[in-house]
């Protein structure tokens, strides 16, 4: 059986990890037990039925997808000590195929500029690795750093946002699956070193519609893990209950291989440097969340339209396009005498570039306006199927569903541990199976000869932050990854 790790904390989880992880130091007293005010949300009365719950727990969140931040407008139904937003160092490590051992240093900062944004720096390096560079043998290891700065408020207005993410790095042992149809090989895989650098930028306008009339910043309030006062969350009429977000997103991404003898893409070319693949362009987006806590939801429904475009400007290497769309339910099920939260949760992705050509190729094997195989129709990762390789399949067409049982148990050893330095909400078991396809065309066929997983995984709250250690199994192996955030959110 093929095994591979992604464990230590994969590099991208790690710097996920990094921009999520919450500086959990302030404390909120509540007044009253049962109902109360949070500005700028009023929250209907709430049932507290375990007898040692303290509710000087709760603790009010402006809650967005990979940001957030304690609010500090809280009115007088409730008491807050002063925020203590200092700058938090956090070491971290990973290993990977590509990367190997790895480690580094990250910092975090909430209330930069303004209360509820969030900045995060991050430099990395690895042990050195045997590589191989056109047929001779060579050591290299990893480096590179990452700046994230999100939920920055422009100036006079009330519900634009911007966000920005940067990276830059040298991978060891990049895989990449050229040919990543549906019946190809994984031993068809190309190893290269080289850089990875990418740069994007988010624009985000909350809709003044449904639940982003009054609360565009989407706050809520949190106990033991869990959001509370969102009863009436999850249901009602689209668009106009819940929150909506339209938004433009700028991404240039910058890869090199120095390996390039050992593809079949330029290995009979005659170059005098390092192949690269650059793009660039614009994202269009419609986002609508009607769920009762989007980090965890429990009932509800989540979706995403969103269409990208290459242009070709500039030093893009060839333009293309992609359009997408994404949705998630959420279906609250009756728990058992062991379980707080039973919840199963379906997720649908489909998407098809209209720019594809397979009649010409800017190169042997790579046709002509393809998405990167980083970008568009691709499976494989910490998201979708998981029990392949990252971007293990990749075209012009793509399918994908997937079930999850998730069970929040009762059982929780690490709470209120103090032999724990952390805050340990609760525990959850998931069961998921996913299918997938990638095709040339969007037709039946896509859901016709899919590729399938399964697998388990265990979750946890930790400083109000969801993260994830999977096992899932597929016909190429099994993979197991450690992951922040459920699975839905990317």
């Amino acid at each position: 059986m093929k095994y591979k790790k992604h464990l230590c904390i994969s590099l991208l989880s790690s710097t996920f990890l990094v921009s999520n992880l919450l500086h959990a130091t302030e404390e909120l007293n509540l007044t009253e037990s049962k109902v109360w005010k949070v500005s700028p949300l009023e929250f209907s009365t709430v049932s507290i039925t375990e007898k040692d719950t303290d509710l000087s727990k709760c603790e009010v969140w402006d809650v967005q997808p990979f940001v957030f931040s304690k609010i500090s407008n809280i009115n007088e139904d409730t008491n807050l000590t002063a925020c203590n937003k200092e700058w938090i160092l956090l070491p971290f490590a990973f290993s990977t195929d590509s990367t190997g051992l790895s480690g580094g240093l990250g910092v975090i900062k909430q209330g930069l500029l303004q209360p509820q944004t969030t900045f995060v720096a991050a430099a990395f390096s690895g042990l050195s690795q045997d590589i191989t560079t056109n047929g001779d043998s060579d050591k290299a290891n990893l480096y590179g750093g990452f700046i994230s700065f999100s939920d920055f408020k422009i100036p006079n207005t009330e519900r634009l946002f911007f966000s920005f993410t940067g990276f830059k790095s040298y991978i060891p042992k990049g895989h990449y699956y050229f040919n990543g149809s549906n019946d190809s090989s994984n031993d068809d895989v190309f190893i290269s070193s080289g850089d990875l650098n990418f740069f994007n930028t988010t624009f985000r306008y909350v809709l003044p519609l449904g639940a982003g009339r009054e609360n565009p910043d989407g706050a809520c309030a949190l106990l033991d893990g869990f959001a509370i006062g969102r009863h009436t969350c999850g249901s009602g009429t689209p668009i106009l209950s819940g929150s909506t977000s339209i938004g433009l997103k700028t991404f240039y991404q910058y890869n090199s291989f120095e390996n390039w003898e050992a593809s079949d893409i330029w290995g009979n070319e005659d170059l005098s440097s390092a192949p690269e693949w650059k793009t660039n362009g614009l994202r269009f987006f419609l986002t609508h969340d009607n769920t009762d806590f989007n980090l965890n939801p429990s009932r509800g429904y989540h979706f995403e339209l969103q269409y990208s475009k290459d242009f070709g400007w500039g030093d893009s290497t060839q333009s293309w396009d992609f359009l997408e769309f994404k949705y998630n339910h959420y279906f609250n099920l009756n728990s058992f005498s062991f379980t707080k939260q039973n919840v199963l949760a379906l997720s649908l992705w489909t998407g098809y570039s209209f720019s594809w050509n397979d009649d010409h190729e800017v190169a042997p094997g790579l046709n002509l306006h393809r998405p990167p195989i980083w970008e568009g129709a691709r499976l494989g990762g910490f998201s979708r199927m998981r029990g392949y390789d990252r971007n293990r399949f990749s075209d012009r067409a793509v399918s994908y569903a997937t079930v999850e049982y998730r069970a929040i148990i009762k059982y929780n050893p690490l709470k209120d541990n103090a032999l724990v330095p952390v805050k340990v909400d609760w525990f959850q078991l998931v069961g998921f199976v996913e299918v997938g396809r990638v095709h040339d065309q969007y037709n039946f066929d896509l859901v016709s000869d899919m590729k399938y997983d399964v697998g388990i995984s265990l979750r946890t709250m930790i400083e109000d932050v969801p993260m994830r250690l999977e096992v899932a199994y597929g016909d190429e192996g099994t993979n197991v990854w450690f992951m922040v955030n459920q699975p839905f959110d990317f």
